[in-house]
Parts: structure tokens; C-alpha cells; sequence
């Protein structure tokens, strides 16, 4: 009997050992538990009315294989990525391919106003949730708020897993494209400290897809790849809008109007489950409603000042790409930006400038009043508006509180700090800075000391930055393109300051065209110094009774190169990392792989940053928010560009064939 009991146990530690990490995952599905389901598996697009989400069946890739993992992300789950990776199965579960015990394959019903109007039905159309992974949050998790859930769940969804209910006109599959830049910018973003949704690991497999790049009449094919997001919910704005009755406008409106019964199930939902806060602190239902509104209005204010401080573009900023928890989410077109301009914009599709740089404050307010005309009774209209009224100081006052972090302002705040960041800004624009180049730069301009000193010092980093600026043909492209993003450059019968703020683009283009480079770089230098001047005059103020000026200063340096990155995922990095990804380099050796290890240390100056990439400058293509070369380059240029093949490092001055990059 012994015998058997010991030979029992030996069995049960061995079929143990079997079960790997990913099929230990505890799920408990709260939200399928709490909102509506459609529980119909009707192939097919289809309107879904009275659900919040739809049950899928994910479709399975074909031979899926990791192309890169995110160690600090799949440990929110509990798990090891050395374990997922020796998994037989890991890649077939973190694609979708292969169900995970406990899971329930689930698509999200949302609607959205897609640049400016409303859409009707939207909904994952690409997008499968699996379930809610409960994980005890560690030591460093619970110190950063970024990566701590308040429920203590984590979401994890599949992207590119294949058909949904909401799929519309598309085939639920990404490519690999698309799906390395939301994998590494999901991660990038977390590094810099700005909220955001997670990117566990990427997967692609031989499964291909046609996809017309560049809408020519030239498909070709490219692997589907799956992307495991991870984040406490993935609840937007445009969730609560599947009540909206009947638009005026467009005549689209949502699916289950006039089901306030769901909609006070929802917001019940997201307050109980995410704002746990402000469920105790309200007995009354308005109260509690309005205190949750607001706090979504300051986190989505703080979000977009971070997302301003360095230089990034979300690129579709409507209302179903807006998180409830004030998250960056749904990355598509995004961009940082190189040369700091107030109108970059990163989508090529939006030729208005919609959600131009900018712009992004403004929108990200428009949206939070849509999303105040969702809540309908459940949000007094004039609780909403006064909340709305606080959204631009609360903006200004976090954006004004980075930037004099980023200049390292940090022991007195005088009202003068407003101008020098405006006057900064334009110098910037005005030469054709680098934007994040420049401000890492920045550290480098001393405390005023003795004259010679001072000078010495105050000219290296002028030359530095100037070696950043844009040379006299790049300006003027940057200044003609801008036409073609703005139709209404040349249109004299806009408002008066539209006239006024173009008139003085064509002012600027006629100087360019009479000055050689020399002489620009001379005005370049010109326009640093006296900015430089302003900046150190202000500096001095930072010393004032102070009796050790050398730690003041010492503090100063290294407060501005922890708030300023030396690495971003600029679109020429990305291209670099998708281009080799398509030439099918391995896992052991993949540049998402050595490039994710490189923007998860934004701040740090190491021998990986140094580390040069391939930069071919090849044609590339683009679809849902991926990189491409503009098809107007002729084919000898192409031949060129491949013929200068060179190594740039990640923190370099973008390379010259980086400003043809489009992304749609």
C-alpha cells in the first residue's frame, strides 16, 4: 500500500511538472460576469445590440513563433519569460491559437467619433479578449502606479487573432508591421513614465495575408502576427456610446440606444471595479458620478501633457481610442517627433490636421465632452461643463511642471518660466531642432561662472545643438509640406489668424530662399545663443542663497537627464527594427528583441544605446498604423539609399530618408 501511495505521488508530481505557467494562469472573468454578453457565434459582421461584449472563436495562426517578449510585462502575470519561451506551446497560447484553461474568448462592443463624427457600431474588430489574470502585485509593481491594477486583475487580449463580430470589411488579421510598433511603443511608452497599456509578447507565424500597402493596385503578401496586450481594462470612451441615439449629422447611431439599464450596469461596473476610491467616498449617485468624471478629465489632461513633454503624436485621437482609465491606448499612426513642429502630424490620412500635435489637448477635451454626452442623465450637464472648464489649467499646470523638470527648474517657479518655454519652443521651430536631441543637450549649459568659463561652456552646447538643427534644404521641405498637410495654407479666406500664421510660414520660406548655408547656420547660432542667454540668466536664479551652488547644480544635471530621454521609438528605429524583422532574423539575434532592451533604459547613455543599427533606407510599406517610404521616391534614389547602407546609432540625428517615412 506504501509501494502504491509512493508510486501515486510520484505520478502526481510528474503530471505537475507538466502543467506549465500558462496553463496555471487564475483567470476570473469579472467582466463577462457583470455586463452583458452576446453569446451568439453567427459568423459573419453583424449589428450586437444590448451586450457589451460578443463570445469569438480566435482563428489559429499557422507555425507561430515569437519574434520578441516583454520580460516586465508578462511578469504582471505571474510569469517568467524564460518559462513562456520554453513553453512547446507558449507562442500558440499568447496568439490566440491555442485556448488557455480558464480564458473566454470575448470581443468588446464600443462606438467611436472618428474624427469629429460619429461612426455608429465600431467594436474589436481585430482585437479578442481572453480573460482577467489575478496576480498579487509585487514590491516594484505596488511602488509604481503605471503598473499596478485596482482591482487586481489584468486584462489580457490577443490583437490580429482574427475575425469578430465587428470585423466589418476586414479580415481580424494584423501584420508584422503594424504589430512591432504597438509591441514596442506599449513598452517605450511605460519606460518614459506615461501610462499605457501593455505589450506582453509579439508572435508571427506562416500564416500570410494580401494587404496593398500603398493602395496601388499591388498587393502583396505578409505573415499575420498577434500581439498580447495587456492592461487593468481596456474600457474606452467610445464603450458608452453604444447608447447614442441618432446623430444628427451623420445619421449612424449606436446599437443599443436607449438602454440606460446597460449603461448604468457599465459605469457601476468601471467606477466599482477601477475607482474603488470614489465608490466609498459617494453615497450619492450624481456625486459619485461627477467625482468620477473628473477624475478621468485629470487623468486624461496629465496624460496628454506627458505625451506633449516628449514630442509624441498619438495620430487618431477619436473617442474609441480614448481609455477610461486614462491610459495611451490603440497604437496606430503614432510618431515622435524629430524636429520639433507644433503641427507634426503622424497619420498621413489626416490631411486636416485634426489630431495634429498641437491639436491633442483640444481634442483630448472634445472627446471628454463626448463622452459627458454618453453618460446622458446619469452626469448633470452643468457638473459636466464645469469639470470641462478645469481641463485646460489642470493641462497647462502639469505641462508647465514638466517642462521646468525637463530645464531643471526645480527649486523656484517664477511666472517668467512660462515665456522661456514658449520662446525655447519657437528657437526650436524656428531652426529645425531635434526635439529630443535637444533637450538632452540641454543639460550640459552651466550655472554662470567666471566669464571666460561661461562662455567656453555656453558655446560647445550652442555647436551641439546647431549640429542638430535642419540644414537649409530640410527646412525648406519641412515649410512646403506643410501645404500639403494644411489644404488651407493658401486659402486667404480663412479667419484672420489662419491668415496671419501662414502668411508667416511664407515669410519664412522667402528668407530661406535667399541665404545659402553658411549664412543659415549663422542665424541658427544666432537665434541658440540669445535663447541660451534667457535660459542661464534663469539658472542663475536656481543658486540664490544657497551655500553649496556645486550640489545645486550637480542635482540640476541629474534631474534633467532622468526627465529627458536620449531614446525614443523614432518611425526611422522602428522602420529599422520591422525591416529586419521581415528578413526573418531569428529570435536570439532580433532586432525588436535588442531594440525593446534598449527603449525599456530611455534615460541611460550604455554601449546598447550606442550600438549601431543597420539603416538601409529601403522601401517600405504602411496599413494600420505601419511605416512607409513615400512611393514618390524614384527607383535610382531607392538604389541609392540601399547603396549608402550605414550604421546609425539609436541616438543619433535622424538620418536623411527618415523625414520620407509616412505612416497611415
Amino acid at each position: 500500500m506504501l509501494f502504491a501511495s509512493a508510486r501515486q505521488t510520484v505520478v502526481s508530481i510528474r503530471m505537475a511538472q507538466r502543467v506549465t505557467p500558462l496553463q496555471r494562469l487564475k483567470f476570473n472573468n469579472v467582466a463577462l460576469k457583470k455586463l452583458p454578453l452576446d453569446s451568439s457565434l453567427e459568423p459573419g459582421s453583424r449589428t450586437v445590440t444590448g451586450a457589451c461584449f460578443s463570445s469569438v472563436q480566435p482563428q489559429p495562426l499557422l507555425k507561430p513563433t515569437f519574434v520578441a517578449v516583454s520580460e516586465a510585462a508578462l511578469a504582471l502575470l505571474g510569469l517568467n519569460a524564460d518559462d513562456v519561451l520554453c513553453d512547446p506551446h507558449g507562442a500558440e497560447c499568447l496568439s490566440g491559437s491555442r485556448v488557455i484553461p480558464g480564458s473566454e474568448p470575448a470581443a468588446h462592443c464600443y462606438c467611436g467619433h472618428q474624427f469629429g463624427h460619429l461612426a455608429g457600431q465600431l467594436g474589436d474588430g481585430a482585437v479578442c479578449y481572453l480573460g482577467e489574470v489575478e496576480v498579487e502585485a509585487g514590491a516594484e509593481q505596488r511602488s509604481n502606479p503605471i503598473s499596478t491594477s485596482p482591482c487586481g486583475r489584468w486584462e489580457i487580449q490577443v490583437k490580429g487573432a482574427g475575425l469578430t463580430p465587428y470585423s466589418r470589411q476586414s479580415d481580424g488579421r494584423k501584420v508584422l508591421r503594424s504589430s512591432i510598433r504597438e509591441f514596442l511603443c506599449s513598452e517605450a511608452m511605460l519606460a518614459l513614465g506615461i501610462p499605457t497599456t501593455r505589450a506582453g509578447s509579439l508572435v508571427t507565424s506562416d500564416l500570410y495575408v494580401q494587404r496593398d500597402a500603398f493602395y496601388s493596385g499591388n498587393p502583396r503578401p505578409e505573415r499575420c502576427s498577434v500581439v498580447l496586450r495587456i492592461a487593468p481594462t481596456f474600457i474606452r470612451f467610445g464603450s458608452f456610446e453604444i447608447f447614442h441615439p441618432v446623430d444628427d449629422f451623420t445619421g449612424r447611431h449606436g446599437p443599443s440606444v436607449g438602454r440606460t439599464d446597460i449603461r448604468a450596469q457599465l459605469l457601476d461596473y468601471v467606477i466599482e471595479t477601477f475607482y474603488p476610491e470614489i465608490q466609498r467616498r459617494h453615497l450619492d449617485r450624481q456625486e459619485r458620478n461627477a467625482s468620477f468624471f473628473r477624475e478621468a478629465t485629470v487623468r486624461t489632461a496629465k496624460l496628454v501633457a506627458l505625451w506633449q513633454s516628449v514630442g509624441f503624436c498619438h495620430g487618431v485621437l477619436n473617442t474609441d481610442n480614448m481609455s477610461i482609465l486614462g491610459l495611451t491606448i490603440d497604437y496606430g499612426p503614432f510618431g515622435f517627433m524629430d524636429r520639433f513642429d507644433p503641427e507634426f502630424v503622424s497619420n498621413a490620412s489626416d490631411k486636416k490636421g485634426r489630431y495634429s500635435y498641437e491639436a491633442q489637448p483640444y481634442v483630448c477635451r472634445w472627446n471628454l465632452a463626448r463622452l459627458a454626452e454618453a453618460l446622458g442623465t446619469e452626469l448633470q450637464s452643468a457638473k459636466a461643463g464645469a469639470i470641462l472648464d478645469e481641463f485646460m489649467t489642470i493641462y497647462q499646470d502639469c505641462y508647465l511642471d514638466i517642462m521646468r523638470r525637463k530645464l531643471g527648474l526645480l527649486r523656484q517657479q517664477e511666472p517668467e518660466d512660462v515665456e522661456l518655454v514658449a520662446d525655447l519652443l519657437k528657437t526650436m521651430h524656428i531652426t529645425g531642432a531635434d526635439f529630443t536631441n535637444t533637450f538632452r543637450l540641454l543639460s550640459a549649459v552651466s550655472c554662470p561662472a567666471g566669464e571666460q568659463k561661461d562662455r567656453d561652456s555656453t558655446d560647445s552646447v550652442v555647436e551641439l545643438i546647431v549640429e542638430q538643427c535642419a540644414s537649409l534644404e530640410e527646412l525648406k521641405v519641412m515649410i512646403l509640406s506643410m501645404a500639403e498637410t494644411n489644404p488651407g495654407m493658401f486659402n486667404m479666406v480663412t479667419n484672420q489668424p489662419e491668415v496671419t500664421k501662414q502668411l508667416e510660414k511664407i515669410g519664412r520660406l522667402k528668407d530661406l530662399l535667399v541665404i545659402n548655408e553658411v549664412e543659415l547656420k549663422i542665424k541658427q547660432r544666432d537665434h541658440w545663443q540669445r535663447w541660451v542667454k534667457q535660459y542661464r540668466r534663469r539658472l542663475a536664479h536656481e543658486c540664490d542663497e544657497v551655500s553649496d551652488p556645486a550640489a545645486v547644480e550637480k542635482e540640476r544635471v541629474r534631474s534633467m537627464n532622468s526627465t529627458n530621454p536620449a531614446v525614443v521609438l523614432r518611425n526611422y528605429i522602428a522602420q529599422n527594427a520591422i525591416e529586419a524583422a521581415e528578413r526573418g532574423v531569428i529570435f536570439q539575434r532580433s532586432e525588436v528583441q535588442q531594440l525593446l532592451k534598449v527603449l525599456e533604459n530611455p534615460y541611460s547613455v550604455s554601449a546598447d544605446l550606442e550600438r549601431p543599427v543597420w539603416s538601409a533606407g529601403n522601401g517600405s510599406v504602411q496599413a494600420d498604423g505601419d511605416s512607409i517610404k513615400g512611393q514618390e521616391v524614384k527607383e535610382n534614389t531607392k538604389r541609392k539609399a540601399a547603396a549608402d547602407t550605414h550604421q546609425i546609432p539609436y541616438n543619433s540625428k535622424p538620418p536623411a530618408w527618415a523625414r520620407t517615412i509616412c505612416v497611415t
